[in-house]
C-alpha cells in the first residue's frame, strides 16, 4: 500500500493578498487617528482659550453686570459730537435680548466744564436730518488698545434747536456733572449724540461705554470643559495611533493525507 500526497493548490496571491492588506489597512488606520487627533487637539486650544477670555471677562464687570471701556476725552468746536451708523442686528433674537438684557448699552458722560450735557441715541436718519447743515464732529472710527478716536469735521452753519425739546431719541439724559444713559439695545441703524444742553458748539466731555454680558461665567466653564473632553479624545488618539500593532500568529497549514488504493 502506498501513501499518495495530494499536491495543495497554489495559493500565492492569496497569502500575499492577506499579508499585505492587514499592514495597508493598519497605516491608514493610524494616520486617520493621527489627522483626527490634531483636529481634536485644535478645536480643545480654541475651546479652552474661550473659555479663559470668557472668565477673564467676567471678572471684569461692574456689580450691575457692565463690562465697560476705560473713560475717554472727546472734544471738538463743533455743536455735537456723533457716531457714525451703529447697526444693530440682532436676527430674530429680540425675547432673548429683552428677557435677559443682553447686549444692553450703558453710557457714562461727565461734561469738562459746569456746562450742561446731553446725550441721546436715536435712529441714524433720524440723526442725520436733525444735524442737517449743523457744524459737528463724526466719530468714524474708534481704537480701543491704545485709544484713538478718528473724528470728520461736518460743515454747517445752522443752529439746531435744543437737543432735549426733540423726539426722536428713543433714549437720553442731559445734565450737569456725571450723567449715564442706559438703553436696551433694539434692531436698526443708531447714532449716538454728545452736545452741549442748550445747542452751543465746543463740546468737551470724558465719555465710557459698557455692555451687559450675562452668562460669561456660564460660557467660560463649558468652554474649559469642552476642551478638557476634547484635549482628553486628543490625547486618546494619538496613543492608539503610536501604540505599536499587536503580534499576530499565523495559521499554520498541514498537509491533508488521502489514503489511495494499491
Amino acid at each position: 500500500m502506498t501513501t499518495q500526497v495530494q499536491p495543495q493548490p497554489e495559493r500565492s496571491d492569496q497569502m500575499t493578498e492577506n499579508n499585505t492588506n492587514p499592514r495597508k489597512r493598519s497605516t491608514a488606520a493610524r494616520v486617520t487617528l493621527i489627522v483626527s487627533s490634531a483636529i481634536a487637539g485644535v478645536l480643545a486650544v480654541g475651546a479652552i482659550g474661550l473659555g479663559l477670555l470668557a472668565m477673564w471677562g467676567d471678572g471684569l464687570k461692574d456689580e450691575r453686570g457692565y463690562l465697560s471701556t476705560d473713560s475717554q476725552s472727546f472734544a471738538t468746536g463743533t455743536r455735537a459730537i456723533a457716531t457714525e451708523n451703529l447697526d444693530f442686528d440682532l436676527d430674530g433674537a429680540e425675547e432673548l435680548v429683552n428677557s435677559t438684557g443682553l447686549g444692553d448699552i450703558r453710557l457714562d458722560v461727565e461734561s469738562k466744564h459746569d456746562e450742561q450735557l446731553f446725550v441721546g441715541i436715536a435712529r441714524t436718519d433720524e440723526v442725520a436730518s436733525y444735524l442737517a447743515d449743523v457744524s459737528h464732529s463724526l466719530v468714524t472710527d474708534v481704537e480701543v488698545d491704545p485709544f484713538e478716536a478718528r473724528q470728520s469735521r461736518q460743515a454747517g452753519d445752522r443752529k439746531p434747536a435744543a437737543p432735549g425739546t426733540e423726539r426722536i431719541w428713543a433714549a437720553s439724559t442731559q445734565g450737569t456733572g456725571h450723567q449715564t444713559l442706559t438703553w436696551d439695545v433694539e434692531d436698526g441703524d443708531w447714532s449716538i449724540v454728545v452736545m452741549n444742553a442748550d445747542g452751543s458748539p465746543s463740546v468737551q466731555a470724558d465719555i465710557s461705554a459698557a455692555a451687559k454680558l450675562p452668562y460669561l461665567k456660564e460660557i467660560g466653564w463649558s468652554a474649559l470643559g469642552g476642551g478638557a473632553i476634547l484635549l482628553l479624545t486628543a490625547a486618546t488618539l494619538i496613543v492608539f495611533a503610536v501604540r505599536p500593532p499587536r503580534n499576530r500568529s499565523r495559521k499554520t497549514q498541514t498537509t491533508n493525507l488521502a489514503p489511495s488504493a494499491s
